[in-house]
């Protein structure tokens, strides 16, 4: 039986109760096709840097180099560790130690959930930038708190960065229904924008058999509002994907089927799985988390260990649970009942 070694980073808020009702899904999931998935279990936290000072341990990437993959349920607890302490102190340097620079997050309606717009038959991949960009990090702040402040922010594009995000987009669209949306504000960001669309472009020679469309990030919400249907696989930088995603996220019917995937594609180091709803801190206590979007981030995870048989089985039975009316309304059931729906639906 081939043993997977994952590190389990629960986390804050709700991300206990979602890591552990996903987690006995995937075991059941990987048993039933020989495989075994065996959990190591970091407290990193927010109550973690209350009480040291630090998300994470200074040797915390170290510690989480030797796993095949990070599991991890919501990092964040704005009211007493500010949000850009928790992401800058666990989040962003795992994605960038491990170069997980393709940001994975998949959109369509589950059977028996009704999204906002109503609509039947969209199926959106979209691939976001994790590792530069906008969420660089370089800046900064002078004469602070005088009438002279000035805060800078600069974002960050590489030539290096752009094309390999690029490129792993062209590969997914080769792999789906071979249509790419590239997606910037070029009429305006005259120089990082413009470089991304000629890049796109450099590109798409080498791939004459993806359909590649360029757009501005406001058509693209528009487009993704309207029609939805008609966009296959959306590429984008760190920032647009970042909001592009969550549009996403609403559009499939909220938060609560928001799976994502922080992947290293060239397997060098772990890739990182995550539903991507939040600590949720208003209803941390309330049971009623629905554990689908890490259940969903478990079964791309399984996918990426090689484990395609126990992913599909784990998406057939989350299917079957919502397809039921199970799950597919915030605060309708029990976090634990819907892990066992799912449960039985794997048999």
């Amino acid at each position: 039986m081939k043993t997977h070694d994952i590190a389990l980073i629960p986390g804050d808020g709700i991300g206990p109760a979602v890591i552990d009702a996903a987690w006995e899904v995937l075991q059941r999931a990987a048993s039933r096709h020989g495989a075994s998935l065996s959990a190591t279990r970091f407290p990193w936290s927010c109550d973690f840097y209350r009480q040291t000072g630090a998300m994470m341990p200074a040797d915390g990437i170290e510690t989480l180099r030797r796993f095949d993959a990070v599991f991890l349920g919501a990092v964040g607890w704005p009211a007493e560790v500010p949000d850009s302490v928790s992401l800058h102190g666990l989040l962003l340097p795992i994605r960038k130690a491990f170069r997980q620079y393709a940001n994975i997050r998949p959109h369509r309606l589950l059977p028996g959930v009704e999204g906002p717009l109503r609509k039947e038959g969209f199926d959106i991949l979209c691939i976001r930038e994790n590792t530069e960009g906008e969420y660089s990090g370089a800046g900064g702040r002078v004469h602070v708190g005088t009438p002279d402040e000035v805060a800078v922010e600069t974002a960050i594009f590489t030539r290096v960065g752009v094309e390999r995000i690029l490129r792993f987009g062209f590969e997914q669209a080769r792999a789906r229904r071979g249509k790419l949306a590239s997606v910037t504000k070029s009429n305006a960001q005259k120089h990082t924008m413009v470089f991304w669309d000629e890049m796109t472009q450099l590109l798409a020679a080498e791939y004459p058999d993806v359909e590649v469309t360029p757009y501005h990030i406001d058509a693209m919400a528009a487009r993704m509002v309207m029609a939805p249907e008609t966009l296959d696989v959306v590429v984008a930088s760190n920032l647009f994907g970042d909001i592009l995603t969550d549009l996403g996220a609403a559009i499939q019917g909220g938060l609560g089927f928001a799976a994502s995937a922080n992947i290293n594609p060239d397997r060098t180091a772990p890739s990182m799985f995550e539903p991507v709803h939040g600590s949720a801190p208003d209803i941390a206590h309330l049971g009623v988390a629905n554990p689908i979007a890490t259940i969903w981030s478990g079964a791309m995870m399984l996918e990426h260990l090689g484990e395609q048989g126990a992913a599909a089985d784990v998406m057939r039975a989350v299917e079957a649970t919502t397809g039921r009316g199970i799950g597919i309304r915030p605060g309708q059931d029990k976090t634990d009942a819907i892990a066992k729906a799912v449960l039985e639906a794997l048999g």
